[in-house]
């Protein structure tokens, strides 16, 4: 899950559990090694942000704020388990869900900007474990950057029919529709879909702004009463109406400010790597 302030979502369909075999001697000691190595990486990670005189992010609104270090080292932690079971059989004898795995693996290819890739094990995940696929927000993110606008809108819109309380993924739906060339910015703000209410002001004004009846000045007033996690949110969401928009120098501004707040530089956020990576694709320099 993202590391912002959290939205209360349906979960997936339980899974009727079934009979496995105790983990085997063999995949014991590869789950023991991948948690000692993830912890050899955070410890690094650590001592080099004390090197570097690199702080944690300032408290937020955000329940828990986890630094770059910690997130790179529990992706890489995903990306290796991932990687050791092949197969969905060895992870599940060993106790550990294939389709978890997949899923950080794909977010650790993402962070590092491999969006096919990242794509590729997002598709896995739903062959695994099909129940999911309507929970897969991440493929969204991926599908929009890889410039498959309307299957990153189908999938947000089956997000959104399961967590109907979901902003996020209904300004994400937008985004891709705007940005696509059969449908445009204004057919994608009719058919803007309908959510509940937000818990988080940045997101209030962010889906007021993209539905029409907020501004831009409105989102970002609400960084001046908030904390690092509205300053970078106001900014990022920003730079993405910008872009539907068709203000690329508006959108580059606003979305390198994000990159630059404190948040989005510190905080460990999905999001705050998902801004780096809109910049790289667009060729801007970070």
């Amino acid at each position: 899950a993202r590391f912002a302030p959290p939205v209360t979502r349906n979960m997936p369909p339980a899974v009727a559990p079934r009979s496995t075999p105790a983990p085997s001697r063999a995949a014991t000691r590869l789950l023991r090694d991948t948690r000692a190595s993830s912890t050899r990486a955070a410890v690094s990670a650590n001592a080099t942000r004390a090197r570097d005189g690199v702080v944690d992010a300032p408290s937020t609104s955000t329940p828990t704020v986890q630094t770059r270090g910690r997130r790179d080292a529990l992706l890489a932690c995903g990306a290796a388990a991932a990687t050791s079971f092949s197969s969905a059989a060895p992870a599940r004898a060993a106790g550990v869900d294939p389709a978890s795995l997949l899923t950080r693996r794909g977010m650790a290819k993402f962070t590092q900007g491999d969006v096919d890739g990242s794509i590729a094990d997002f598709d896995a995940v739903i062959a695994a474990a099909p129940g999911r696929a309507p929970y897969m927000w991440q493929r969204g993110l991926s599908l929009y950057y890889a410039e498959r606008l309307r299957e990153g809108s189908a999938q947000f819109r089956r997000d959104v029919a399961v967590n109907p309380n979901d902003t996020e993924e209904a300004v994400w739906a937008f985004l891709c529709e705007a940005r696509d060339k059969d449908i445009g910015f204004e057919k994608a703000r009719e058919d803007l879909l309908v959510v509940g209410r937000d818990p988080r002001a940045y997101m209030r004004a962010a889906y007021a702004l993209f539905a029409g009846t907020g501004d831009e000045d409105s989102l970002r007033a609400v960084a001046a009463n908030g904390g690092a996690a509205e300053d970078f949110y106001t900014w990022l969401y920003l730079g993405l109406y910008r872009e539907a928009k068709g203000d690329e120098n508006g959108a580059k501004a606003a979305v390198l400010a994000a990159v630059a707040t404190p948040y989005g530089s510190r905080s460990g956020d999905y999001m705050a790597a998902l801004a780096e990576v809109h910049a790289k694709r667009r060729g801007w320099s970070v």
